[in-house]
């Protein structure tokens, strides 16, 4: 079987992105075939096109960190009655293509009848949403909590379990998604006007019980500022950093620092950085969470309680214009590749 494959050769513009066609090797024991349905274009992608990822591997390689799509084969070991159902699974790359090999182990059921694409838009913003919400801010009912990128695929997430846990949701976002973040159940600020911090604190005198930050860098103290005592920060990402030239490590670096600054500080407040990898050492664990986290919400997708925010399929093939797309900031949600 051949596999039809995105390649990232290196730092190039989205048309520089190639497609290939490879052997696709059988599956070894333990291992699955899977038919890709969707695969989605995160921030991760954005952040390696530029090689600003973290951790990201040697150019060539294959993007797409997450993917949703059905078993075709299995290798010695795997039960056959995985074939013909469909999954979802965590790659970090290797996504952005037709068919894929992947460990049987790291497959989650995707519930049945629910959209393919609109499943994929909530696997690596599910469980970040999810875990930074429920296992790190522990946000209860009657909490107010401060969504920075409402509109995004993580914001958009982020805002919809909040509102589920019953807490109020301040979203900041460009006044053109203003009307989308208001129909997931948030108050949406403009965070390009300046008065910012004053806006929130009209909504919350009190200060804010958790903000979730992906931006980074000058404007995190910002968001440490509005925080209610023994409120928490979670940042997840330095998004401010994306088009700068330089290191991609010395961001993710400095914020660590100064995180940890504030910890020492006898305030009350919480910050910490959020990495989806976390614990990863500990294989079995890790599935477990993962399984868990993500099943739970792909139930509430299934059960309604949750609105897919899928901004665009694009197949496959034109992979240029998905990533130009996502990258353009007009957009609600996540944009999908449909192979």
């Amino acid at each position: 079987m051949q596999a039809l494959e995105v390649v990232l050769p290196g730092i190039v513009e989205p048309d520089g992105l190639r497609l290939r066609r490879r052997d696709l090797p059988s599956p070894a024991a333990g291992q699955a075939v899977v038919r890709v349905e969707a695969s989605g274009v995160s921030f991760a992608e954005q952040q390696m096109r530029r090689a600003k990822y973290y951790d990201q591997p040697a150019f060539p390689f294959v993007p797409g960190y997450d993917l949703v799509g059905t078993v075709t084969e299995v290798g010695p070991g795997v039960d056959r009655a995985l074939v013909g159902s469909r999954f979802a699974a965590l790659t970090k790359t290797g996504g952005w293509a037709d068919h894929v090999v992947l460990d049987a182990a790291d497959l989650v059921p995707v519930p049945s009848g629910v959209d393919p694409a609109e499943a994929e838009s909530f696997v690596v913003n599910g469980i970040t949403a999810w875990r930074m919400l429920h296992r790190i801010a522990k946000v209860t009912a009657g909490q107010t909590v401060l969504v920075h990128g409402a509109n995004g695929g993580v914001g958009s997430t982020l805002v919809q379990l909040a509102r589920l846990a019953g807490a109020t949701v301040i979203g900041t976002a460009s006044p053109r998604h203003h009307d989308a973040v208001r129909a997931l159940g948030a108050t949406p600020v403009d965070y390009r006007k300046p008065g910012l911090a004053a806006r929130v604190r009209s909504l919350a005198p009190s200060g804010v019980d958790a903000v979730f930050d992906h931006v980074g860098g000058p404007g995190i103290v910002g968001s440490y500022r509005l925080l209610a005592p023994r409120g928490t920060l979670v940042a997840y990402g330095t998004a401010s950093t994306r088009d700068r030239q330089g290191s991609s490590r010395l961001p993710v670096l400095k914020l660590f620092g100064r995180l940890m600054l504030w910890n020492a500080l006898p305030n009350g407040h919480r910050a910490t950085f959020f990495n989806i990898w976390a614990g990863k050492r500990d294989r079995a664990a890790f599935r477990a969470r993962l399984a868990a986290d993500l099943g739970a919400v792909l139930g509430l997708l299934a059960d309604g309680k949750l609105r897919a925010q899928v901004a665009a399929r694009v197949p496959l093939a034109e992979v240029a214009r998905a990533v130009t797309l996502a990258e353009s900031g007009t957009v609600t949600g996540k944009v999908v590749l449909v192979p």
